[in-house]
């Protein structure tokens, strides 16, 4: 069932972690933070939405991060029992084939998601240098397929946006994916 992402909580706080990497490094928010903001991307393996823009994803994230000073990560916190194939050791592999140059997290026990208030995968968090919320919406006009290559690029620009002036858009339109898989 697909869910979306509520509106943006402007000026919201960015929530401080430490979590493992699928080779066990724990990666810490002071390792990840950009000069210009950070984007925080809660994402699985095996959700349709985030396989539809995968590519768009790591696109727009080595570009932030090279180019605009954002830093990037994102985690999986998806109840590994359940849904084994969003396990540590596949979110290796999935890094690995789409490129990723950026930390791929994993959150076992779900405080982190639980803490940011995520809902879906994908669900996006940008942030401004001072850590405060600027950006809660979509990726693009993708949804369980991919959007036309020439969809804009709402994510992106709202994080050269926040990048250059510390603030996000006011009209952002809501991520929609898969529900987080919370543990019983």
């Amino acid at each position: 069932m697909a869910v979306s992402t509520p509106v943006c909580d402007f000026d919201a706080p960015i929530v401080d972690f430490a979590l493992p990497d699928p080779d066990g490094h724990l990666w810490r928010l002071e390792d990840i933070r950009g000069p210009n903001g950070t984007l925080v991307m809660f994402i699985c393996n095996h959700c349709p939405y985030v396989q539809a823009v995968m590519d768009r994803i790591t696109r727009d994230a080595a570009e932030l991060r090279r180019d605009h000073g954002i830093g990037v990560v994102a985690i999986s916190a998806n109840d590994t029992e359940t849904y084994p194939q969003d396990a540590p050791q596949f979110m290796k592999v999935e890094a690995e084939r789409h490129g990723f140059d950026f930390p791929y997290l994993h959150d076992a026990t779900q405080e982190i998601a639980r803490a940011y208030g995520a809902e879906c995968t994908p669900d996006f968090f940008g942030y401004n240098a001072d850590g405060k919320l600027q950006y809660r919406g979509r990726l693009d006009a993708s949804g369980r397929q991919a959007g036309p290559a020439d969809a804009r690029r709402e994510l992106f620009e709202a994080m050269v946006l926040i990048a250059q002036t510390g603030e996000g858009p006011r009209d952002q339109v809501a991520s929609m994916g898969c529900s987080i898989k919370w543990k019983d």
